[in-house]
């Protein structure tokens, strides 16, 4: 059953993503999925469901393969870090890892598409949009919990 859900939840993510929009800005929903994955399987199966989230992320977008992919994975790795090895858990660290891990998905997707490709927007342009995706994504952080968790906060 696991495996039936997580496709549906990811696609229906991928859809509600795309349709959404706040004033031009379209959240960066999938990111959310990546950090669950890596907070609740560990730092290899959050690299390999971030990087399966990022080569459809990046196939469905119509830009070149690399970007999403490596950001997701990143993301899927370093949320397992940061819950299980260095620190406890809490409400507030739980919305600043999710905003970090946000803003620094969107930088490396907007960096790695400046080089490698035309440049997708402005700098300015870019950093607004991606500070309004980690807010928008911050709260999620709440919610999502370490499955061993040694402190009841």
């Amino acid at each position: 059953m696991k495996y039936i859900a997580v496709p549906i939840i990811f696609f229906f993510l991928l859809m509600l993503q795309g349709s959404i929009s706040f004033h031009q800005i379209t959240p960066n929903l999938t990111v959310l999925l990546a950090c669950y994955a890596g907070i609740k399987g560990r730092e290899m199966k959050g690299m390999l469901y971030g990087a399966l989230i990022g080569i459809v992320e990046d196939s469905l977008s119509g830009a070149f393969l690399g970007p999403h992919l490596l950001s997701k994975s990143l993301v899927g790795y370093l949320s397992s870090l940061l819950y299980s090895r260095f620190f406890i858990w809490t409400p507030y660290l739980g919305i600043l890892s999710i905003a970090l891990l946000t803003f620094l998905d969107g930088s490396l997707v907007f960096l790695m598409r400046g080089i490698f490709d035309k440049m997708p927007a402005g700098a300015g342009a870019a950093s607004v949009v991606i500070l309004a995706q980690s807010l928008i994504n911050a709260p999620v952080g709440i919610f999502l919990k370490p499955k061993d968790l040694h402190q009841n906060i």
